[in-house]
């Protein structure tokens, strides 16, 4: 049999589409230099996408609150994402969507207008933005001592590369020997963490903060979820003293699914192991995977 040369990983750039490891961006393209792209992710779950419809819809508005023009339009760009995963055989996916500025097409040009818009997309295989086995025994979690960037600076809800503020927050936590990191804003209001969205819960009732943080389509399933196990779920102001005095905490995202903690710096929550809430939405958010919830069969070539 001959050997998958996209078994790595496939991406799409520039009209083109190659494995991953010859996916390559020009130095001066703008997402580079600036950071000024946009970009989504969906994974793949047994030959399923998850959320695919959300993750476009979310997509589309990115790129229109930050003016990227990519030539292809929604339907070619979920034709992408299909052949990508298709064409590196994976059934268990980390699938992206990028937006791009690119370069001027006027040499020397400060105007973004001037740069051709262009689309990236790719597959590798599956990734857990916390590993499972820091899963199983519950993430330790550092709130970090730097600010989140302001939602009047940086929308949060566009998906974006601004990631200054959560890096600074990982190097604090890593420091400290914790596995991640969680940032309040400047008034001490709990936001986001790097790649996810944060949840605590308090005597039964489910809290994620309603600033500084992306409207994740994994957010939204646990809402989902939450409402089908008659589970009060609320999107709140969370001060840092309530995240500190929360009986259960964890994260969500596309990149691992509902991730349970069992710390917050110092603290040690209940038997320093998922909390029950936690749990049960873990174990309920794959159980409706394997039942085919929101699943978008991925097309074959």
């Amino acid at each position: 049999m001959t050997e998958n040369r996209f078994g790595a990983g496939a991406a799409y750039i520039r009209g083109q589409f190659v494995p991953i490891a010859e996916a390559t961006l020009p130095v001066t393209d703008w997402g580079f230099t600036r950071s000024d792209a946009v970009y989504d992710v969906v994974h793949v779950y047994r030959d399923g996408f998850f959320r695919l419809d959300d993750h476009l819809d979310r997509f589309v508005h990115s790129m229109q609150a930050r003016r990227l023009n990519p030539p292809e339009d929604r339907a070619a760009i979920e034709a992408v994402l299909h052949r990508c995963v298709a064409l590196s055989g994976l059934a268990d996916s980390y699938v992206a969507m990028v937006a791009c500025r690119g370069r001027p097409k006027l040499a020397g040009s400060r105007r973004p207008q001037d740069c051709e818009n262009h689309l990236i997309a790719y597959a590798l295989p599956w990734i857990d933005v916390i590993p499972p086995d820091v899963q199983e025994r519950g993430a330790h979690f550092w709130i970090a001592s730097n600010p989140r960037v302001p939602d009047a600076s940086v929308d949060p809800t566009v998906k974006n590369y601004q990631w200054s503020d959560l890096t600074s927050g990982l190097f604090e936590a890593h420091d400290n020997g914790y596995d991640t990191a969680i940032l309040c804003d400047a008034e001490g209001f709990l936001t986001e963490g790097p790649g996810f969205n944060i949840f605590i819960v308090k005597d039964g009732r489910v809290m994620t903060p309603d600033r500084g943080s992306l409207h994740g389509i994994t957010r939204k399933s646990v809402f989902e979820l939450c409402e089908a196990m008659g589970i009060e779920a609320v999107v709140a102001p969370i001060p840092r003293a309530l995240l500190e005095d929360a009986d259960e905490v964890f994260a969500a995202t596309t990149a691992g699914g509902v991730m349970p903690g069992a710390r917050i710096s110092g603290r040690i929550l209940g038997n320093d192991r998922p909390g029950p809430i936690s749990a049960s939405l873990k174990q309920a958010y794959w159980k409706r995977h394997d039942d085919g919830w929101h699943r978008t069969a991925v097309r074959p070539l």
